[in-house]
């Protein structure tokens, strides 16, 4: 053992190079082989560092068919030595060799170094090795998801460490995690099938997830479910996988909900159930040993409300009594066990109202349960020791309506909701609700990617980063075309959730329901496409990942549209009505079909886990069983002949021959439609510029200020703003309706977020985006997450037709628009807005 740790050194004093890329398919001078490797790793290490050294050994395995032998002891090179800096007496022998400058003070950090015939995996804990073996495992070709999405594993004969390759990393966000939420029907039947319940059977696969995406946190299933009661080995497996468990934003000191059903007596009430309920918290404390987050504060029971009395200082004595418990049952100050606050709902009101915790306790800022933030610090608010964090949404059970069954969350959305909370300072946890973690892959890993490095991926990487994704699950020959169908069909649902769709969400008339139907459909036929190129062994991940996703969508959005024609044609009594009711029974059927072919692959792997249901939806809580929309039928003896569709000829502006860069027309019925980021002109200054967000929106691209930290602007001359030249052959009064990302009036001002519109020299109108909505849980608030959009209204006047500009001012950062509506009069209504009237 001294002769090759001495040989280690030696290699590693040699070492000048940098690389990203450690493993390579080629044999060449440059790299050595890891078939007769061994995998050293010190006994007295701790118990996650031993667990990653058995799975990288398996990892292997899977790729060569060969099971590398673990040692202790002494060995032969080729070697793979993996430890902490904290325990592992091999990494302390190699200390000065590797320098571990890169590690020194850091959180979860990893270095790996190669020589002649060695890498070295160090940690500067034990979660910091996990990862660095992790991406060793990655670059092997080994998916995150190869268990939890039958990802396959390429196999190769042999692979190769490229010789004198360094490649260090560490988090930029402290605490990166899911919740396990909403998991009934699906999550639940699947586990008590497959696992026996919630158990560390369970528990482990996900953990082992969890560390292979580079998280660390996890509020568990807590739907009649509990953690820490339902399994004793739970805690232990959380502890070798060295996950930190919190629980909800409704469940102080680490006592899930259910557990007050099984053993709690009294009412959920600190006024009248006290010293009940300070025995309940006291219990969860001195049983939750390991790592962890504790959510202090209260909610009503059953996550509602607390009642209109319920006063701050009840509060604040509440906050003050869980943290003299944490006290009393650890022997340290409270300081010393993180915690947080979760500012959900209604609880943000107390905190704007006045209330305070301790300045340890990390403040745990919330979405709208529809993935817009509702608030983020100021930039000059006091820095807290404990920081701020976000609780994000990737499923949600409440109003409008639950959305539960297939991802609707587009990256370019939650990147830019995210860079927000980055770049305020939100920085500490990141949580999101991922409902039973399948079908939420493709945005699990992206939350998580860039939860670890936000500076790394922009806003404009965002194409990469999903071909890269893709070629990581099915090789790069269809990566292009797989990352377009996940963001197109991801894109499409985010339009309108599907368990709000129903048969008057797009306008029949316009022609809309029909693009909507056909985009779907020509998604589908390439996806199909895929589908037969791809080998057998890609099958099966590519139905979960793509495929099922994109034909489910194709024939929900066929249901309806043949719904809305049904009812069209059985108003005006055709004939053809009876032909569009089958059509709607046919795609009712088929919805079932895709389903079952989902529980049936890989032997019923997955069976139950696309069991929610989606159609029959009265009111926000979802149908104990699915019911065909209605159709109707129109008898022989009172059928109406259809007349023929006149073409009409629409009245359309002219533009000048030779007219270059994007400019606008006006055309009856659409009036000047414009896509935001195809503006004539931008005017940026020297700390402000205007950034497109490719794939942001409804229907293109959108475009928003950078920074988003940038200050006020008073619109007018130079100051930020772009310029849209558009023709019109009508003159007079008009609206301007924009159409803006629901975004949140996330600093509580009394004008919210601000934009200002103007049109040639007129003086530009300063318009509040989001300022009517108070609460972020009724109202018009409604309306904008249902719609996915803010649209607002201004009325302008040209004198004349002809050329004329449209100008969109700045007024706050934060504000993202899409879109752009000239309306004259005629311009006839639909879902998405008119189709853009851009010249070419």
């Amino acid at each position: 053992m001294q002769r090759i740790i001495f040989l280690v050194m030696a290699s590693l004093s040699a070492l000048c190079s940098y690389a990203q890329s450690i493993v390579t398919d080629k044999a060449s001078q440059d790299a050595f082989s890891l078939r007769n490797a061994v995998i050293c790793v010190d006994p007295a290490d701790d118990e996650l560092v031993r667990q990653s050294a058995i799975c990288l050994q398996k990892d292997i395995e899977m790729v060569t068919g060969v099971k590398l032998p673990i040692s202790a002891g002494t060995w032969s090179q080729p070697v793979i030595i993996i430890g902490s800096i904290e325990k592992s007496s091999l990494i302390k022998v190699l200390k000065k060799q590797l320098n571990l400058s890169a590690l020194k003070n850091k959180w979860e950090a990893y270095l790996i170094k190669s020589s002649s015939h060695s890498i070295v995996i160090a940690g500067s804990d034990r979660r910091g090795t996990a990862y660095g073996v992790f991406e060793l495992s990655k670059q092997l070709g080994v998916s995150p998801w190869y268990w939890w999405a039958d990802v396959p594993v390429k196999k190769k004969a042999d692979v190769f460490i490229r010789k004198n390759v360094t490649v260090s990393d560490a988090p930029k966000v402290k605490y990166r995690g899911i919740f396990i939420n909403d998991e009934a029907p699906a999550l639940s039947n699947w586990s008590k099938e497959k696992f026996g319940s919630f158990n560390h059977h369970f528990y482990e696969k996900v953990f082992e997830l969890i560390l292979r995406l580079k998280g660390n946190y996890i509020w568990p299933a807590m739907w009649g479910n509990a953690f820490y009661d339902d399994d004793s080995l739970n805690i232990k497996m959380a502890d070798k996988y060295g996950i930190v468990i919190g629980t909800s934003h409704h469940e102080p000191l680490m006592r899930a909900h259910d557990e007050w059903r099984r053993y709690g007596s009294g009412k959920w009430n600190y006024d009248s159930n006290e010293v009940r309920l300070k025995t309940f918290w006291q219990q969860g404390i001195e049983r939750a040993w390991n790592e962890k987050i504790v959510t202090i504060g209260m909610r009503g029971d059953g996550d509602e409300p607390m009642s209109r009395e319920t006063a701050t200082a009840l509060l604040e004595r509440i906050v003050a009594d869980q943290r003299k418990i944490i006290t009393d049952v650890t022997g340290k100050p409270a300081n010393a066990t993180p915690q947080l606050w979760a500012l959900y709902k209604e609880v943000q009101d107390y905190y704007d109202k006045g209330m305070r915790v301790p300045d340890d306790v990390t403040l745990l800022l919330c979405d709208d349960n529809w993935g817009n933030i509702r608030k983020l610090p100021g930039l000059n608010d006091k820095p807290r020791t404990g920081g701020y964090g976000i609780y994000y949404h990737f499923d949600y059970v409440g109003g409008p309506r639950n959305y539960k069954w297939l991802n609707t969350n587009p990256l370019p959305r939650i990147w830019e909701q995210m860079h927000l909370a980055w770049e305020y300072n939100a920085r500490q946890i990141w949580v999101v609700n991922v409902g039973d973690i399948k079908p939420m892959e493709f945005p699990i890993s992206f939350f998580l990617d860039y939860a670890w490095d936000p500076e790394k991926i922009g806003a404009n990487d965002l194409q990469a980063y999903s071909e890269q994704w893709a070629a990581k699950q099915f090789g790069a020959a269809y990566a292009k075309d797989v990352a377009h169908l996940l963001n197109q069909y991801a894109k499409f649902n985010s339009r309108r959730k599907p368990e709000l769709l129903d048969a008057s969400t797009y306008s029949l008339g316009t022609g809309e329901w029909q693009r909507v139907v056909q985009d779907y459909n020509n998604l589908l036929k390439k996806a199909e496409d895929i589908r037969r190129a791809l080998p057998m062994e890609y099958q099966d991940a590519y139905f979960q990942l793509v495929l099922h996703p994109v034909k489910a969508c194709a024939n929900l959005n066929e249901l309806y549209y043949n719904v809305a024609l049904n009812k069209d044609a059985y108003a005006h009594k055709w004939i053809v009505a009876n032909t569009y009711a089958d059509k709607v029974k046919v795609c009712y059927v088929k919805d079932s079909l895709i389903t079952l072919e989902y529980h049936r692959l890989n032997s019923g792997k997955w069976n139950h886990m696309m069991s929610q249901t989606h159609i029959g939806y009265t009111y926000w809580q979802q149908p104990e069983r699915q019911k065909m929309p209605a159709v109707y039928y129109v008898s022989t003896d009172s059928v109406v002949a259809k007349n023929r569709d006149e073409q009409k000829v629409l009245t359309k502006s002219t533009i000048p021959a030779g007219t270059k860069g994007n400019v606008f027309y006006e055309e009856a019925q659409r009036g000047v439609s414009i896509a935001a980021d195809h503006y004539t002109k931008a005017i940026n200054t020297n700390n402000i510029h205007w950034q497109i967000l490719p794939d942001h929106g409804r229907t293109g691209s959108a475009i928003t200020v950078f920074p988003v930290t940038a200050a006020t602007q008073n619109p007018g001359g130079n100051t930020p703003h772009l310029e849209y030249d558009i023709y019109t052959y009508s003159a007079g009064d008009f609206n301007i309706n924009t159409y803006h990302s629901p975004t949140l009036n996330f600093h509580n001002t009394e004008e919210g977020l601000q934009y200002a519109i103007s049109v040639d020299d007129g003086m530009p109108q300063i318009i509040s985006i989001n300022k009517e909505d108070k609460t972020s849980i009724n109202g018009i608030w409604n309306k904008w997450v249902a719609e996915n959009i803010i649209i607002k209204s201004s009325r302008h006047a040209i004198s004349k037709p002809g050329k004329h500009t449209v100008k969109y001012w700045m007024v706050n950062s934060g504000a993202v628009l899409q879109k752009l509506v000239l309306d004259f009069g005629n311009t006839e209504q639909c879902y998405l807005g008119p189709t853009e009237t851009i010249y070419k």
